[in-house]
């Protein structure tokens, strides 16, 4: 039994042992740093042997808890204090990012090293975006050089999908932006989206920007007393970038338009005289540069979006008649040309098609606003023959047979009176 209490200091050193063993350890760059470095330094500027270093490497060393030390050495050679000087008391190689060549070719090399790294070691994928968004941070730390490379690699980046679009939030920092810095930054933009145009094309700057909400955010390159599509277009086109100028408008315009409808709502919810309502859109139409076939669209959603509909199909074809009645002055006053009016059919078209349950009103609405001199009977019938869209043509076409006959009998007899007449 004495023994056996003897034992007991013994097990409990043990006990002591293991947790000693679990705890972390302090973090320190400084070996990991001069590994790779040395590493970088053997490799020289063959990267495909910096590939091969980096890919064995991440077997030995610590990527998961170094990655920023690892990126900032990839890029400027060592490690990055903050507003993007080396730090000077770290070891340091002159084999780069920074130091390479500063052409397209060498930019897309420096690229697949960066790919083959991410592929390779996939925990490093998020640690790599926030470097690039550090690093967008730090544009006036670095030379005109460093700034042209690394615009270069982000441009291939992202036109690859190895980063996120979302990195660029970092170039609408108020400190790049601000009077004095915004040069540096928008040269910078003009470099990243020519590289990314030259991989890929505009459609792949505009999906991409669209699926980070960073689409309408373009104009935050400048200043704000710089911030009008009329300055951005001008700069960018300059630049030999008219694509991303014209799709920069187009987004204003996009932008603009649901502002616009947004407020047409509000004001149809409050009740506001159709006359105000009149007046407003047409101020607007103009500021927005819109057409009134443009306008009308936007009328008719502004309209159909201001109710809450009734769910039972026989009592919604009496609520829109009685709905659209109320609104059909507003609709003729931006009716007064024929391809507003085929405009303004083709979205009841689609309107009845994408709402099952207005199916069958789309020839009520149609005779209605007919009644209302809306539409005109050339109008309808155009729509009827020629310029109707897919969406419901056949049950539309069966719907209007009788009314479009009508129409055309109406016409003939009102020919054959004025040749009576003469």
């Amino acid at each position: 039994m004495n023994n056996q209490k003897q034992q007991k200091p013994t097990l409990t050193g043990q006990r002591f042992k293991t947790r000693k063993r679990d705890e972390k350890e302090r973090f320190d760059p400084t070996q990991f740093q001069e590994s790779i470095v040395q590493g970088l330094n053997q490799t020289g500027t063959d990267l495909e042997a910096v590939a091969k270093f980096l890919d064995a490497s991440g077997a030995k060393l610590d990527y998961r808890r170094y990655a920023e030390t690892l990126f900032d050495i990839l890029v400027a050679g060592g490690m990055l204090a903050p507003g993007g000087t080396l730090s000077d008391d770290m070891t340091r190689t002159e084999f780069c990012l920074f130091t390479a060549q500063e052409d397209l070719e060498t930019m897309q090399a420096y690229a697949q090293v960066f790919n083959k790294l991410i592929r390779r070691y996939k925990y490093l994928e998020k640690g790599f975006e926030e470097e690039i968004k550090k690093l967008l941070l730090f544009l006036k730390g670095f030379t005109e050089s460093e700034r042209n490379k690394l615009a270069m690699l982000t441009g291939i980046l992202l036109a690859n999908g190895s980063i996120s679009a979302s990195i660029l939030s970092s170039l609408y920092n108020e400190n790049l932006v601000k009077e004095g810095e915004a040069a540096t930054t928008s040269s910078f933009a003009v470099k990243l989206f020519k590289s990314w145009i030259n991989e890929k094309d505009i459609n792949s700057v505009a999906g991409s920007l669209r699926k980070v909400g960073m689409d309408n955010r373009l104009m935050e390159l400048f200043p704000a007393n710089k911030r009008s599509c009329e300055h951005f277009s001008k700069y960018f086109t300059d630049a030999g970038l008219k694509e991303l100028s014209d799709f920069a408008r187009n987004q204003q315009s996009i932008g603009a338009r649901k502002e616009l409808q947004k407020e047409l709502q509000e004001m149809m919810s409050r009740g506001d005289p159709q006359k105000e309502i009149i007046t407003f859109t047409r101020e607007e139409m103009k500021k927005a540069g819109l057409s009134e076939q443009g306008m009308i669209g936007i009328i008719w959603t502004s309209v159909m979006s201001c109710v809450e509909w009734n769910k039972k199909e026989e009592l919604v074809t009496e609520q829109a008649i009685k709905h659209l009645k109320q609104y059909s002055p507003l609709l003729k006053a931006f009716t007064s040309q024929g391809l507003s009016e085929l405009s303004l059919l083709l979205k009841i078209q689609e309107y009845c098609y994408d709402n099952i349950h207005f199916m069958k009103a789309f020839q009520k609405i149609v005779v209605l606003l007919y009644k209302a001199d809306v539409l005109s009977e050339e109008a309808i019938l155009k729509w009827y023959s020629e310029t109707h869209v897919a969406k419901g043509k056949s049950v539309f076409l069966e719907q209007m047979k009788k009314f479009v006959e009508w129409l055309k009998n109406a016409e003939e007899e009102s020919e054959s009176d004025e040749e009576e007449a003469d």
